[in-house]
């Protein structure tokens, strides 16, 4: 056994994992492969925030046992956490190990196993569970540093704390570490975690995660330090002062928002209501103007009434949102939200739709205030596009080695990108 492939699901933290499993494997001897029909163990890393993101991981275990059937198929993440059974079933399944033993897949590969389930209680963990970061997975210019995991908070309609676990955070001495070893190679590191914001609050002493950021700047020589996601509480007046303040931390805000209405919210659970959300967006805004505003946003949650919906509209409508990720609501067995009256699936994805294009509007609107201006930006691995640190992708007007902080002078738009004066440019 001497190659595998690594397929990441989901979201930062989980590409932050698959980054780590690839460390780990290649430390006992295995290469990586691009194409899944090399490999001999192929590891899916897995998401279950909904049911088609299951969908996603059936479809491609299917796949890889047709067409490469002697590959012996992992599956690990918070599918797997969740469903074990399920997936071991699966024709092909070899091993299943849930997120309590993910970082034990570099020895559980090398054991005779077919079938097999390693999943622990993840409510038992205390520690954080990650194996040192010291590479990009892939050609990515742009590593994912996984410092926090886990979450305390119960929202009704989430999965993530029963397959991720109690909220955990990396040791600032590991992190600073990690990050001090990134920046010999890459020019941006970004920090995610399941709830980012909470880091350090399950550590001793009353350290925070504006306290951590501000070490890595002293402690490390990192030029762009990005942060993935924070959730509104924990965006204080301190941490969006630090950001605004230094230029080596992205003008980029991505603050989890999910309905704009409040009765929708007190449903959800949520810890906060609009007027305080609506607070910390127009702060970050008013200390960083051309910083990238983001939100996580659900649609059709269990009860939400046509007036419900049409509040949330005109919420987001109303901020200045620079991208927003939608996403329709997915029942979840064991949430509370799966028990609670449903809103019909057609009407749900209507209603998608409906923020989708309220989307893409809000950014054309930025992407056009953007032409004329002077963007910094790291080139891409394909080394004909860069990501300004407010989160625009350009297409530059020659090629550039990549992984290189660069300015770039915004000529006009192409398609979804902003393109580099010189480059062929379809003014919108």
């Amino acid at each position: 056994m001497s190659t595998f492939w690594i397929k990441n699901f989901g979201c930062r933290a989980s590409q932050a994992d698959g980054a780590a499993l690839a460390a780990g494997l290649a430390a006992r001897g295995l290469s990586s492969v691009s194409d899944f029909r090399q490999a001999e163990v192929v590891v899916l890393n897995t998401c279950t925030v909904t049911s088609t993101a299951d969908e996603e991981v059936r479809q491609m275990i299917r796949r890889i046992h047709r067409q490469s059937p002697s590959a012996r198929i992992v599956v690990t993440g918070c599918y797997a956490q969740r469903a074990p059974e399920e997936i071991a079933a699966m024709d092909g399944v070899a091993l299943v190990a849930g997120n309590s033993h993910k970082t034990k897949i570099p020895e559980l590969v090398f054991a005779d196993y077919h079938g097999e389930i390693a999943v622990g209680d993840i409510f038992d963990q205390r520690d954080f569970l990650s194996a040192p970061v010291e590479d990009a997975a892939g050609d990515r210019t742009r590593p994912n540093l996984k410092i926090q995991d886990g979450c305390n908070h119960r929202c009704s309609f989430c999965i993530i704390p029963y397959v991720r676990g109690r909220s955990r955070s990396a040791p600032a001495e590991s992190v600073i570490s990690q990050v001090r070893a990134l920046a010999e190679k890459y020019r941006e590191v970004v920090l995610s975690g399941i709830n980012l914001g909470r880091w350090g609050r399950d550590l001793p002493g009353r350290t925070r995660l504006v306290d951590l950021i501000r070490r890595i700047l002293e402690e490390t020589g990192v030029e762009r330090l990005r942060l993935s996601s924070v959730e509104p509480m924990d965006l204080s007046d301190e941490l969006l002062g630090l950001m605004a303040e230094s230029d080596r931390i992205a003008k980029h805000v991505h603050a989890p928002l999910q309905s704009g209405c409040d009765a929708v919210l007190r449903r959800m659970r949520r810890k906060y209501r609009r007027r305080h959300y609506e607070d910390r967006i127009h702060t970050a805004r008013s200390l960083m103007p051309d910083c990238a505003v983001g939100a996580d946003v659900m649609t059709g949650f269990p009860g939400e009434t046509d007036a419900e919906f049409a509040e949330s509209l005109a919420f987001i409508d109303a901020l200045p949102f620079t991208y927003l990720h939608v996403f329709t609501y997915s029942e979840r067995p064991g949430t509370p939200a799966a028990s609670m009256p449903q809103v019909p699936i057609e009407i749900r994805k209507e209603r998608t739709r409906i923020l989708r294009e309220l989307a893409s509007r809000k950014n054309l609107e930025f992407r056009r205030a953007m032409v004329g201006r002077v963007l910094s930006a790291v080139t891409l691995e394909e080394g004909t596009a860069a990501l300004s640190e407010n989160y625009l992708k350009i297409t530059l007007a020659a090629p550039r080695p990549a992984n290189r902080l660069i300015d770039v002078r915004i000529g006009g738009i192409a398609g979804d990108r902003l393109t580099e004066a010189g480059a062929l440019a379809v003014l919108h």
